[in-house]
């Protein structure tokens, strides 16, 4: 069960966030920047069934300082005690010399999108014979990859334009940390290895179930260093050059969610949701939180037939134990029966 909010990003030091009117729906799948597969993940799918941790994510851009354009500028995020930034620079290329390679002098920016598609990775399919063509499994969407180190298919090629901050990422076949702040795709390193194998053992001995091998992990979507403890709601979050004015400082919303599961036989489960993913969105000014419970099932989805989300009244519950449907005011009843009048003269 996974229940999801949308607030918004305060402008002003001390100011709340607001819970906006218009929510973001549940992402029913994962999307991209540009094609899917091959580009950039921006907002993976929110029905993992368990999260471990709290996956913090940011989709959004660099903005240069006072709106003046710039090289190159740092730009991250804190969320309690996480914190991440990285160097943005503006479009670079691999300058071929004597030396080696080495990055050419970035283009000046006033924006630009952070996304694995301008970090380290992408790739080296520059060989005419494919055979020898190599992809960086960390990133095989991104850019400024090179296996092959000859001037021709290396000068004038683009480099990577995010990188670590205390790492300059230096020549086109090193092993760099691609930086972003969005979605590691299902199907890259270090990612797809939790998912487990599947092989011969695992059609004859599993199917249709996960390998045995399979790790909860996997469902972690954010980078292993956005990856915290669940969030209690109340942790101070601070963002540096990824608005226009190039800082905001503000609490997330403390908010406990209860949640009942109502089993046959008068069974029932209590939990209070966990808040396992914050996905933070800049550009539109908002952030979203999600909340995640579960239950181990039996035997079918048939087990859980009612769920209660949030808190309900004294009236609610005494209702449900006497079989009733429950009406919150006289109002909501005399409604009710005119609908039922009406559904019956039709």
């Amino acid at each position: 069960l996974a229940i999801k909010g949308t607030f918004s990003i305060p402008k002003k030091a001390g100011e709340q966030p607001r819970l906006l009117e218009e929510q973001v729906p549940l992402v029913e799948a994962d999307t991209f920047s540009g094609e899917p597969g091959l580009s950039s993940p921006l907002f993976e799918v929110d029905y993992a069934p368990v999260k471990n941790k709290c996956d913090i994510t940011l989709v959004g851009s660099a903005y240069a300082p006072a709106g003046r354009a710039t090289e190159s500028v740092q730009a991250g995020f804190k969320v309690g005690n996480l914190s991440k930034v990285l160097n943005v620079h503006g479009d670079r290329f691999w300058v071929a010399s004597h030396a080696g390679f080495a990055p050419s002098r970035a283009l000046p920016f006033e924006q630009r999108a952070i996304t694995y598609d301008i970090a380290f990775g992408g790739v080296d399919r520059f060989h005419e014979d494919e055979s020898r063509h190599d992809p960086y499994m960390l990133n095989p969407v991104g850019i400024g990859y090179h296996k092959e180190l000859s001037d021709a298919l290396v000068d004038n090629t683009p480099a990577p334009c995010t990188e670590e901050c205390d790492k300059p990422i230096l020549k086109p076949d090193g092993q760099y940390k691609p930086m972003s702040f969005g979605p590691v795709g299902r199907g890259w390193l270090p990612r797809y290895k939790l998912g487990g194998t599947y092989d011969e053992n695992w059609l004859e001995d599993h199917f249709p179930f996960l390998p045995p091998d399979f790790d909860e992990h996997y469902y972690q979507s954010a980078p292993v260093d956005q990856q915290t403890p669940h969030l209690k709601g109340g942790e101070r979050v601070a963002l540096l050059n990824v608005t226009e004015d190039g800082k905001r400082v503000f609490q997330l919303p403390k908010i406990d969610i209860p949640v009942v599961f109502f089993k046959k036989k008068s069974e029932r489960e209590e939990q209070l949701a966990n808040l396992d993913t914050l996905v933070l969105d800049p550009d539109n000014h908002r952030f979203t939180m999600t909340w995640r419970a579960s239950v181990k099932l039996r035997n079918d989805m048939y087990e859980v037939p009612e769920v209660l989300v949030g808190k309900a009244t004294r009236g609610w519950w005494r209702a449900r134990d006497l079989g009733k449907t429950y009406y919150p005011s006289i109002e909501a009843l005399i409604r009710s029966k005119r609908t039922d009048a009406l559904e019956d003269e039709s």
